[in-house]
């Protein structure tokens, strides 16, 4: 990829991540399943995971509920009801393309326990090995919090280390980024300033994301090492163009520094417990070198986190920094904050390090 040609990479993709939203499947009805489905057989010389909202508008069309619940008990039980008629409709779309489809459901629980993300990992390998399409869903039956506070541009986001992807297509409503002047922006390197000035959050009847949601996924998505295009999926021909690099859409640079799975893992995935608060000196120290977290230089903790939690690491205003695994509980952390190592007693002496630069990443605030 060159600075004059930034579309390049995003033609020369091999795996391919696309997600695609409520509304759009909503209003697009089978037409929609069998552009995407014929598109995809189309590019033999990628593999393709789907990241498919769906299952909850099309339940609640199911049940006659008039738009999409607001209590916890009808969102489950929409998302029950309408996660076989979602994959009917992509078994359906897929069956004359000699291309199989596989249901994966997800909750963030999943994501954010090693073990069973690893297994995630390993599932979704074994299914591309195969020459599958795994279609993605939050499992939102069961997963109460995900649902209330979770939306599939973020599992799209999450997903980009687990397959290594090295593209992402968030199709939606909209032609793209506009800016004040309802102009598309073509390409976003840098998120805040670039980005950031032109979001404006819109809800759907039946979605629950927005510009700010998509934003937020394609700046994650790019620390991963991936490209992001969102594109108009009225466009019937929009991830066929995507696909071959045409202009379209607002195209989200992958990051030149990428983070690795754990770092990436630690910053996004995970949900902190509690946080660090550190003095100007530690600040400094890790905002500028990525430096461990040392006893010495915290102020205090709070939370309920124990050894291997994830924590916020705060400067004196309250401004978070970064993000680890504390390497304690947050008992023992109180008991050595403001103590150089050689003021612990031996059994606390280890704990001088509270998170270790390995297990940091600086700048991760949400």
């Amino acid at each position: 990829m060159t600075a004059t040609d930034p579309r390049a990479a995003v033609a020369r993709a091999r795996r391919v991540i696309v997600k695609i939203g409520s509304r759009t499947l909503a209003s697009g009805g089978p037409p929609i399943y069998e552009r995407l489905a014929k598109t995809i057989a189309e590019r033999t010389e990628s593999s393709f995971v789907i990241v498919s909202s769906g299952a909850i508008a099309l339940g609640a069309r199911k049940l006659g509920y008039r738009s999409r619940p607001k209590e916890m008990s009808r969102l489950q039980a929409a998302a029950a009801a309408g996660q076989s008629l979602l994959m009917r409709a992509y078994e359906a779309a897929f069956e004359s393309t000699g291309l199989a489809v596989a249901q994966v459901l997800l909750t963030h629980a999943d994501l954010a326990d090693r073990t069973r993300g690893n297994n995630a990992r390993a599932a979704l390998g074994a299914l591309l090995e195969a020459g599958a399409i795994p279609i993605l869903n939050e499992n939102d039956s069961v997963a109460v919090e995900e649902i209330k506070f979770g939306d599939n541009d973020q599992l799209a986001a999450m997903v980009v280390p687990l397959v290594e992807a090295d593209l992402v297509v968030l199709l939606s409503d909209v032609a793209g980024l506009l800016d004040s002047k309802g102009k598309r922006v073509a390409v976003v390197r840098n998120v805040a300033l670039e980005a950031l000035p032109h979001v404006h959050t819109s809800v759907s009847t039946f979605g629950s994301g927005g510009m700010a949601s998509k934003v937020e996924a394609a700046r994650r998505a790019t620390l991963a090492g991936a490209n992001v295009v969102v594109a108009d999926a009225r466009d019937p021909n929009a991830l066929s163009d995507v696909l071959s690099g045409k202009d379209v859409g607002t195209l989200f640079v992958a990051a030149r520094e990428r983070l690795n799975a754990k770092k990436y893992w630690i910053a996004f995935t995970l949900r902190p417990r509690g946080d660090v608060v550190l003095d100007a000196g530690a600040a400094r120290a890790v905002r500028a070198k990525g430096k461990s977290v040392l006893s010495i230089g915290v102020l205090g903790v709070r939370g309920d986190f124990r050894a291997g939690d994830a924590v916020r690491v705060l400067d004196s205003e309250g401004h978070e920094i970064a993000r680890g695994l504390a390497r304690c509980s947050v008992g023992d952390a109180a008991r050595v904050a403001g103590r150089r190592r050689e003021e612990l007693p031996e059994e606390l002496a280890e704990l001088a390090t509270l998170v270790h630069a390995g297990e940091l990443v600086v700048g991760s605030d949400e």
